[in-house]
């Protein structure tokens, strides 16, 4: 559905930094069982199945996984990022030498699992407020090391990437304003460093007044019951974007959207997705 967001040098970087987590500096040495037991040129056939309805992300992950084993792996792909799932699709087939398929299988499957794990959480979200016009964004709540591939995951279930880091968009919150002084002086300095998009984090209808008489662009309505949402969507008259953001869940999203946000950041999305369950049966050849 969307090309990943690095590209193939960057992926294959951090792929191996993953497999020699698993199997040392060796990679092709490195599972110590599959070599004392498997002879050097036996092959398998597998394929990679869903066992869960999903919105599948990371099936090129895989791929390179396992290619960065064995170039010559024979995989055909069935399905592509974004398509849904359900129990029993083959995402995959897989054949060729046998030690580099079960060297690569567990860190190709925690990837795909944990990858497809967020796009489906995040769809489950996307669709409890698909009756408004509100968009569902991703936040900085991610793993270390993983979070240009968990956003990706996200785009693949539905929602919109915010910002990717601190460095590509200003987004003030309370400790900013408590250092410069106020709101006012806070949106001053950063309108002085040449930065045209501004958000900033408001946790009272006060704070909502202030930051639009200074001209931001977002206003970050934090931990807002649903009537003080109201009024501040009120408040607002639709002269900047609002989005809403704090414990929502998937019980309480459709009520937020229906204030009329433009946006809610849920961190639960790539924080807490559970992993799904998608299996590699081999089959010998």
């Amino acid at each position: 559905m969307s090309a990943l967001p690095i590209n193939s040098a960057e992926l294959n970087t951090m792929l191996t930094a993953f497999l020699r987590e698993d199997l040392g500096e060796d990679m092709l040495l490195g599972d110590i069982t599959s070599q004392a037991v498997i002879p050097e040129n036996a092959s398998l056939s597998a394929m990679l199945t869903a066992r869960v309805d999903m919105v599948l992300a990371g099936v090129d992950v895989a791929i390179a996984t396992f290619k960065l084993l064995d170039k010559n792996l024979q995989i055909d792909a069935c399905y592509r990022d974004g398509q849904k799932l359900t129990a029993g699709d083959v995402v995959m087939t897989i054949g060729g030498n046998a030690r580099a398929m079960l060297a690569g299988e567990r860190t190709a499957l925690n990837l795909v699992q944990h990858l497809s794990g967020i796009a489906t959480l995040t769809n489950q979200y996307v669709s409890a407020i698909s009756h408004t016009k509100c968009k569902l964004l991703d936040t900085r709540k991610t793993t270390p090391g993983l979070r240009l591939l968990e956003k990706y995951a996200t785009k693949m279930g539905g929602a919109e990437n915010h910002r990717i880091g601190l460095f590509d968009a200003v987004m003030m919150k309370d400790n900013h304003i408590a250092v410069a002084g106020d709101i006012k002086k806070a949106v001053e300095n950063v309108k002085a460093n040449g930065h045209d998009f501004i958000e900033i984090e408001c946790d009272t209808l006060e704070q909502v007044q202030e930051s639009l008489d200074a001209g931001v662009t977002r206003l970050l309505l934090d931990n807002m019951p649903i009537n003080t949402l109201n009024m501040a969507v009120s408040i607002a008259g639709g002269k900047v974007e609002l989005e809403a953001s704090g414990g929502v869940t998937l019980d309480t999203i459709g009520k937020i959207a229906e204030t009329g946000v433009d946006y809610i950041s849920v961190g639960r999305i790539t924080q807490s997705a559970p992993a799904v369950d998608i299996g590699l049966d081999f089959l010998e050849r």
